[in-house]
């Protein structure tokens, strides 16, 4: 059975990738505390504004106001900052990682009922498993693990030019010898 490597990757794989869930509800704390801080920081300058820049009923002179803006502006950057790490990880090496994972598990399962030269079949397997790795493998280990040079890697694009070779020639490999029961290898 050639396509169990992938559907054994595919599942540890998964548990991976689907792993980050927690690592980006851990990162929701200081979301929560960076976005109390902008919403008294901006809730500050409407009252100020609304108040006609008196706080207190004192006028505030151009150095404070000019502080209370810089408050703002820093803590809607913060947050910003904050939103973007969560981001680039939720919409990397999460949401592509559990993708092609559950990809391995299905090409790995019909490669068990394609009936096609043994080379062919590891041709596919190896494809989808290197492609996976080469692509959200090396977003996980650039973006969660901070390894610059996976990053180099990711860049050059060869992970999803892998998965969708793979993909069309998997097309081609069911078009010519998908059977209805498990083929042996």
């Amino acid at each position: 059975m050639i396509g169990k490597k992938n559907i054994v990757f595919g599942f540890i794989f998964f548990a991976i990738t689907a792993f980050l869930g927690t690592v980006m509800v851990d990162m929701y704390a200081e979301y929560g505390a960076a976005s109390g801080e902008k919403q008294a920081a901006v809730g500050r300058l409407s009252q100020l504004k609304s108040d006609g820049f008196e706080e207190e009923l004192e006028p505030l002179n151009a150095k404070q106001i000019a502080m209370a803006n810089t408050d703002g502006i820093l803590s809607m950057s913060k947050l910003g900052n904050v939103e973007f790490g969560i981001d680039y990880i939720k919409g990397g090496p999460h949401a592509h990682g559990n993708l092609e994972a559950l990809l391995n598990i299905v090409a790995g399962f019909i490669l068990c009922f394609v009936s096609i030269a043994a080379w062919q079949k590891q041709a596919l397997s190896w494809g989808f498993i290197i492609g996976t790795v080469l692509h959200s493998g090396m977003m996980l280990l650039d973006r969660v693990l901070g390894m610059a040079w996976a990053g180099k890697i990711l860049e050059t694009g060869i992970g999803p030019i892998i998965i969708l070779a793979s993909l069309f020639l998997m097309g081609v490999a069911v078009a010519k010898g998908f059977k209805t029961e498990m083929v042996k290898d």
